[in-house]
């Protein structure tokens, strides 16, 4: 009963642990140091890879040595896509070609093959575990 009352009161004070996990994210073979890399995290389909107005998460990341890196705690466990460009004029959305094609580096979260199209956001899904530091690499491409 006491230990009811003890956890009712912490919940009620907002205090109770909350539901811990890590994303240890790395962006490697940028084109240069210059701008930054985006990255966007969906949690649905809807607006993938590159509305950040759909995204869970959306993070602007600085350049050293051609790589980024971040810990991101704030994502509750579950399944995501990730996108990262290389944002290298700064203008908070990736450039493209007359077709369509992007003429800045970008990645997703497992690394897909690209060629024709942009990976499905099922192809890019990976899973946030909790309890334990789950590391994903985007390797960018042109």
């Amino acid at each position: 009963m006491y230990l009811w009352i003890i956890n009712l009161s912490f919940f009620l004070m907002g205090i109770l642990p909350q539901s811990t996990t890590q994303l240890e994210l790395h962006v490697t073979n940028s084109d240069s140091d210059q701008g930054l890399i985006r990255i966007l995290v969906f949690d649905h389909p809807e607006g993938f890879p590159d509305n950040p107005k759909k995204a869970k998460l959306a993070l602007s990341l600085p350049i050293e040595n051609l790589k980024t890196e971040t810990l991101i705690s704030s994502l509750p466990p579950g399944k995501y896509a990730i996108c990262a460009f290389h944002d290298e004029d700064e203008n908070g959305k990736i450039n493209k070609n007359l077709v369509g094609y992007p003429t800045e580096s970008f990645g997703f979260s497992t690394n897909p093959k690209v060629v024709f199209s942009i990976p499905s956001f099922e192809k890019c899904l990976i899973e946030v575990e909790e309890g334990i530091k789950n590391k994903v690499t985007i390797e960018l491409k042109k």
